[in-house]
């Protein structure tokens, strides 16, 4: 698994499968979900043996919530997943959560080849580009090397998980094979703004780049 070029050693990859969520929302009811999640989907999902890493909200669509969630293996997703789904903190909850979205079935299953240093972990974060790019054979390293040709500082990536999905009950993305980077570009909006262009030009044509800015509550880089 690949680091963050730094003097200090990277994070522990304790999350060998992760989630990344794109959903879209009803008109004007992002602060609600983020609101509801925040309270009520952070600690529960935690204790059920899964890992919220990141919040976001997408910064040239008001109605789009993303955000990740990790899993020791496969196997550990499907046993979190099914003790979270049929637990009482999503029973009591999912009516109110399901009412703020129009679509919740937008899901890359992938697997960590680059996470977060200390030293990314304890930076104060800004806005983050995140780009889902079709691999097509493209290594890592290249995806990486855009990012880093442009001045933006990568904080993690993934690549696609290859694994039938396990818990059916929740549809992923399948027959599709990307590279998933998430980057720091300078702290202002408008350096985030110039990068995601920048990064559009660079990037294959059917890629897609958001602006993401954490939430609250976001732990991201984790």
């Amino acid at each position: 698994m690949a680091s963050i070029p730094d003097s200090n050693a990277p994070a522990a990859p304790d999350c060998r499968v992760v989630e990344l969520r794109q959903y879209t929302l009803h008109p004007g009811r992002r602060d609600e979900l983020i609101t509801l999640f925040d309270r009520e989907f952070v600690e529960t999902q935690e204790a059920v043996g899964m890992r919220v890493l990141g919040q976001f909200r997408d910064l040239d669509d008001a109605d789009r919530f993303v955000w990740l969630r990790g899993f020791a293996d496969m196997p550990s997703r499907a046993d979190a997943l099914q003790r979270f789904y049929g637990g009482p903190a999503w029973q009591a909850h999912r009516d109110a959560a399901n009412a703020t979205m129009v679509d919740s079935d937008d899901v890359l299953l992938l697997r960590p080849v680059m996470l977060p240093t200390r030293s990314a972990r304890a930076a104060r974060t800004g806005p983050v580009v995140a780009a889902v790019i079709p691999s097509r054979g493209t290594p890592i390293e290249s995806a990486l090397a855009a990012f880093e040709a442009v001045g933006a500082r990568p904080l993690s990536a993934f690549e696609t998980e290859s694994s039938p999905n396990n818990f059916p009950r929740l549809p992923v993305r399948e027959g599709v094979s990307v590279l998933v980077v998430l980057a720091s570009p300078p702290a202002a909006d408008t350096a985030a703004t110039k990068l995601q262009q920048v990064l559009r030009a660079r990037l294959p044509r059917d890629s897609q780049v958001l602006r993401l800015a954490p939430t609250a509550r976001s732990s991201f880089p984790t």
